[in-house]
């Protein structure tokens, strides 16, 4: 065959593709080393638990809103932990909360989270979904920044907190970092989000999921300065995440975002929103809005 041959642009795309094929093979294979060590096989028990419940519970996403808490203007009926937050700062209580889940999912992923926020005493929390069609995240995250508009003009408070799941956390910071959402969102809080992109969307052809691939335009834009981003980050990753390969690409790093980096060990990428010690954190780091972090 000649040199000529070799370079001729389907022989170079095809050449391309099997790369590509092979990088997240081999990604894939650098996941599963330790995927019969105790810890892993925990954690993939826990994971079959949740995703018995949370298909059990999906459907009720598809026909019924997530609600929302209105203003109490008592403290009557609310546990000690509600009275706490309400009358030690009741501006971290009021704060709007939007939850955003990730692709191919709905609310009810955050069931058990929601609750435990209302039961910490937080007052305003609303969802934002988007459909499994989705094919873009920044026409999305336009749409997000436009339901966080309305949310903050119907509350009348000026900054709200996000937590994202997956790629609901990368929707929630390309509205931050590339919208001017950091003038809104106070705290984004991303579970499994593949910030640096996986390894794992390289076997998808899907465009959303290619948006997610480590060398798409999306990483590469995210990538780009962010000078004076007020928002803090909160970022969740797991040891053992089975859609982010190589996990640690769930970290946030950037220099100019204020991040801190959360390791969890030996839980699966859908347990993140279930789990207790993450759903802990959470509440605890929402109560307290004069808290920044530093990049861990």
């Amino acid at each position: 065959m000649s040199a000529e041959a070799v370079d001729e642009p389907g022989n170079s795309q095809d050449a391309a593709t099997r790369s590509s094929i092979r990088e997240a093979l081999e990604g894939l294979k650098y996941g599963a080393r330790s995927a019969l060590s105790p810890r892993v096989l925990q954690g993939a028990a826990v994971e079959l638990g949740w995703i018995t419940t949370h298909l059990a519970m999906y459907p009720l996403g598809l026909v019924t809103g997530s609600g929302d808490r209105t203003n109490r203007l008592t403290l009557n009926g609310l546990t000690p932990a509600q009275r706490s937050l309400l009358v030690g700062d009741v501006r971290a209580a009021g704060t709007p909360i939007l939850l955003a889940h990730g692709i191919v999912d709905n609310h009810t992923v955050f069931a058990l989270m929601r609750r435990q926020l209302l039961r910490r005493g937080f007052t305003r929390i609303h969802t934002f979904s988007y459909s499994p069609l989705t094919l873009d995240v920044r026409s999305t995250a336009e749409r997000m920044g436009a339901e966080i508009e309305a949310i903050c003009e119907e509350s009348g408070s000026e900054q709200i907190h996000v937590i994202g799941h997956s790629l609901g956390g990368l929707i929630a910071r390309y509205y931050v970092q590339r919208l001017g959402g950091d003038e809104r969102v106070h705290t984004c809080v991303t579970l499994g989000t593949p910030h640096q992109g996986t390894m794992a969307a390289r076997l998808l052809p899907w465009p959303l999921v290619k948006q997610v691939r480590p060398d798409s335009d999306l990483m590469a834009e995210l990538d780009e300065p962010a000078p004076n981003c007020g928002t803090r980050f909160v970022a969740f990753y797991s040891d053992v995440d089975q859609l982010i390969v190589p996990q640690r690409r769930a970290r946030l790093r950037h220099p100019d975002l204020i991040a801190r980096n959360v390791r969890i060990n030996g839980v699966g990428h859908l347990s993140l929103p279930f789990h207790g010690e993450v759903v802990h954190q959470i509440t605890g780091m929402l109560a307290h809005l004069d808290e920044q972090d530093t990049v861990a």
